[in-house]
């Protein structure tokens, strides 16, 4: 994985843009530790930082043929597939990176070149000759991609801060923007970066920019099909994309390890990649992340019926891994929310990403890579939205029912906070594909599969990239496959929710890779501290910042409401912020985040 940024400009030389470029890819360099590289000509300004996975001597960037140069983030999975189609067709290679595959293949068939590529990536081709920028984004929008027009061009990089270091790019932030930080965040509206005038490149999207302008399209998006397959059938084959799909990303020229959480989607990936590993003579190495005294503090819901320890020692036990826990404590998780905030650009999902900064940067001691369960419960229906009929049928996203509490949290309340969210939420229901013959519950799961893939997925995508390259760590997500991604869209709800459970279908299909109890194991969300001094240290801290007579929060929160939350307990807000993740101690660290963020920032808030 790596940081890319550019200039594409008609009306300055890039050539003396020198100084302004290095800034921008300084700021990446975590994101590419190992190396870094330039290219510029008169229109043209694109900078690499390399973080080195593959092909060390001949994956250097900026990479050039011809009149081709690409600046490349991210992992193709079907490198070797491209390399000999195109050898097939008389193209010849230097090396073995998919860098050299990705470039080779735009050169052979221009943008249709999207088609071939299956991975995790984002992308600019400069062509020298016709003066023009080629960019694209990975289908699922797995890597980051961020640009802004300027007086002057074209400006983009993988992340928000290096646009900041652009002299003509301002971190505003006006009334939609703030209205997304409390009536939406952590998630953001498709496109959008919250910062005005900095957009998101979309997942699935690709884009064009020259003399005639900024272009861009959407290249995949998950079309309905008729399902003809049995269940048994559809079974196999969800099994045989996931196994391809793990089997696939453990290609590495450096060590590789897998996140453990006891769970069912990371328990799959590792027992695949521990059955490849041992075929080789090695053993896998898993790692899983817990708090201190959580033993003693944890009380089961219905949220999180049991702890994950035991499910991980049996696990490790199971698969023969060497495995290594890595054990927080509440201080250094309450540090970390503001480093977290930094690496993600914007206030995040609170602890939940600063425990995963922290877990990332241990990882990182040892391996450059890692295997991840994410985003297998958006496309499986494993959240409880998808299973609980009034949540599955509340007009707005599901995980985010307390609009109208948010609202009262605001320094500036809306008029109609509904609507502004109702906007997104329907703007995203009108991509929605569907068959003649669907149900009404079966179009209502499509509906929800696609909230899932647009928002909350996107959600957890951006903090899994942003805290693990923070560390220059590489994080690779199997179920993202997005060969995986179209069959589950298709699957009748009778047989993806088999047996009436979350996610029956992939517990059906895995049967005799994991031990049955970890098969019927309920679903337990990301593992977050249950120690009650980590809500008394978070409502001391903000309570100490209201009286500090220097705090920036209250730009967008209403202090008497929101002392009057502290003053309560919390029991003033009586519903989660973001799924069942967040909940009032990570409301209070959430806003300890957008303190944090409006000052590194120097955010000018433009209502």
């Amino acid at each position: 994985m790596c940081g890319i940024a550019g200039q594409i400009s008609f009306e300055k030389n890039m050539r003396d843009q020198t100084e302004i470029m290095e800034g921008m890819s300084a700021v990446l360099a975590p994101r590419g530790p190992d190396a870094s590289g330039s290219y510029y000509d008169e229109n043209a300004a694109l900078v690499h930082r390399r973080l080195i996975v593959i092909d060390p001597e001949n994956g250097k960037q900026p990479m050039t043929f011809g009149r081709y140069t690409i600046v490349y983030n991210g992992e193709l999975y079907n490198t070797e597939d491209i390399r000999s189609e195109l050898i097939k067709n008389g193209v010849s290679f230097v090396g073995h990176s998919d860098t050299e595959a990705v470039i080779k293949a735009y050169i052979a068939y221009g943008e249709r070149c999207l088609d071939m590529l299956n991975g995790i990536f984002a992308f600019a081709v400069w062509d020298s000759l016709n003066r023009k920028l080629f960019l694209a984004r990975d289908r699922i929008g797995v890597k980051p991609l961020f640009y802004s027009l300027t007086k002057s061009g074209l400006v983009f990089a993988s992340e928000i801060k290096a646009l900041l270091k652009h002299p003509e790019i301002k971190p505003i932030v006006n009334s939609g923007g703030a209205a997304q930080i409390m009536l939406i965040g952590p998630g953001r509206i498709t496109g959008s970066g919250v910062f005005k005038d900095i957009n998101d490149l979309p997942a699935a999207y690709c884009a064009e920019y020259s003399r005639d302008g900024f272009k861009k399209r959407q290249y995949w998006h998950v079309t309905a099909k008729p399902h003809t397959e049995s269940f048994e059938e559809t079974a196999a084959h969800t099994r045989e994309l996931i196994c391809d799909a793990i089997k696939r990303q453990l290609v590495s020229d450096v060590p590789l390890c897998c996140f453990l959480s006891g769970g069912l989607d990371s328990s799959i990936i590792s027992a695949v990649a521990a059955k490849e590993f041992a075929a080789r003579g090695e053993t896998l190495s898993t790692w899983s992340i817990d708090y201190k005294d959580n033993h003693a503090n944890f009380k089961a819901s219905s949220f999180q019926p049991d702890e994950d320890a035991p499910w991980i020692e049996e696990m490790a036990r199971f698969i023969g891994s060497e495995h290594t826990n890595v054990v927080l404590d509440t201080p250094a998780l309450t540090e970390a929310l503001g480093d977290a905030a930094i690496a993600r650009d914007l206030p995040g999902m609170a602890d939940v990403d600063s425990s995963l900064y922290l877990f990332c940067r241990e990882i990182k001691k040892k391996f450059s890579v890692g295997l991840s369960g994410e985003c297998a419960d958006e496309i499986f229906a494993g959240y409880p939205w998808y299973h609980r009929k009034e949540v599955l049928y509340y007009d707005g996203f599901p995980w985010a029912t307390s609009v109208p509490e948010r609202c009262e949290l605001m320094a500036k309340p809306l008029p109609d906070p509904e609507e502004f969210v109702r906007v997104a939420y329907n703007e995203c229901l009108s991509h929605t594909d569907y068959l003649e013959s669907d149900s009404a519950e079966d179009r209502r799961m499509r509906e929800m599969f696609l909230l899932n893939l647009e928002y909350f997925m996107a959600t957890l995508l951006d903090r899994k990239d942003r805290m693990s390259m923070a560390h220059g760590l590489e994080v690779r997500v199997p179920f993202c496959d997005y060969r995986i991604v179209e069959y589950a869209y298709n699957i009748p709800w009778s047989m993806k929710a088999y047996n009436g459970r979350e996610k029956g279908l992939v517990r059906y299909a895995m049967s005799g890779i994991l031990p049955d109890d970890v098969l019927r194991r309920k679903k337990s969300p990301y593992p977050k501290t249950h120690n009650p001094n980590y809500m008394a240290l978070l409502t001391e801290k903000l309570t100490a910042l209201l009286d500090s007579g220097s705090c920036r929060l209250t730009e967008l929160v209403n202090e008497n409401k929101l002392r009057e939350m502290l003053e309560s307990g919390g029991r003033s807000f009586t519903k989660n912020w973001y799924g069942q993740l967040m909940s009032v101690p990570q409301i209070y660290a959430y806003f300890l985040q957008i303190e944090r963020w409006l000052n590194e920032y120097g955010v000018i808030i433009q209502q």
